[in-house]
């Protein structure tokens, strides 16, 4: 997909969203309008157009989403680093059937670009574990990603 410009996630890309990954959101800043970077997990893409994350619903992604729509979601798989500009939407400010308070978050993709520097390609995609409780994270994962899929 190198130099490339795609308008929705390719067939490759789809599937990697469809499960809890590790990616990182970038917003512009409410009180500075610079950029905002926040590592996030709870992914789901339903469709090749849409990408749907959760967050706490007192996070500054929320208030930067509200302020400027903006955002760029950056995806590591696939042997490449992926680039995942879009307009954000709020759909809840509060999930029902989860028992934190998450807002609920909706990305219509725009532009698609495979950013990853000339030459090389990713050899291991990054890994995270929860440090809390492994029976409460597994249990809170599972509430959320049926919630964020189900929408």
């Amino acid at each position: 997909m190198a130099n490339q410009v795609e308008t929705s996630l390719t067939e490759e890309l789809l599937p990697l969203l469809q499960q809890e990954r590790y990616v990182t959101l970038a917003t512009v800043d409410y009180e500075t309008a610079g950029p905002n970077v926040n590592a996030i997990s709870w992914v789901f893409a339903p469709h090749r157009e849409a990408i749907r994350f959760a967050v706490d619903n007192r996070s500054r992604i929320v208030e930067n989403i509200r302020q400027q729509p903006k955002v760029t979601l950056t995806l590591v798989g696939n042997g490449s680093t992926y680039s995942v500009a879009g307009s954000a939407k709020i759909l809840s400010e509060k999930m029902e059937g989860v028992p934190l308070k998450l807002a609920l978050v909706e990305i219509q993709v725009e532009e698609v670009r495979d950013v990853m520097f000339y030459g090389s390609r990713i050899s291991q995609e990054p890994k995270y574990e929860k440090t809390y409780d492994k029976e409460a994270a597994d249990k809170l994962d599972r509430q959320v990603l049926e919630a964020v899929r189900t929408l």
